[in-house]
């Protein structure tokens, strides 16, 4: 069982940054696939970005690529998105979730835990 608890949105201008922090409880975090996903106001979820559980390995969607840094800590069972140059459409609430399943996945089901999600929102 894994728990997960994130951090770190809010209300911010067009251009600034966010950094989100997840962080999970128990000692399995490694054996994880981590995922940040988001989802707007009658949007589907989505995958945004994704770390493998060593931290070898990294996925970005193309609509954030070059603006987003997903990162982990294993020692400190915690994993990062870092969120540069934002822009109105990031605007959402972002979720952190863990897979078991091999690397990597970007469907909603192949992920197992998740956190109940941070809003984050982007004025222009």
């Amino acid at each position: 069982q894994v728990q997960l608890l994130e951090s770190g949105g809010g209300l911010v201008q067009a251009g600034d940054s966010l950094r989100l922090s997840c962080a999970a409880s128990g000692r399995t975090f490694s054996s994880y696939d981590m995922g940040w996903f988001r989802q707007a106001p009658g949007k589907e979820r989505e995958l945004v970005a994704a770390i493998k559980r060593t931290g070898g390995s990294t996925f970005y969607a193309d609509s954030v690529k070059g603006r987003f840094t997903i990162s982990r800590d294993n020692a400190k069972n915690t994993v990062y998105l870092q969120m540069n140059i934002l822009k109105p459409e990031d605007t959402a609430v972002y979720y952190c979730a863990a897979s078991s399943a091999s690397w990597y996945r970007v469907a909603v089901k192949e992920y197992d835990y998740w956190g109940q999600g941070t809003q984050v929102t982007v004025s222009s």
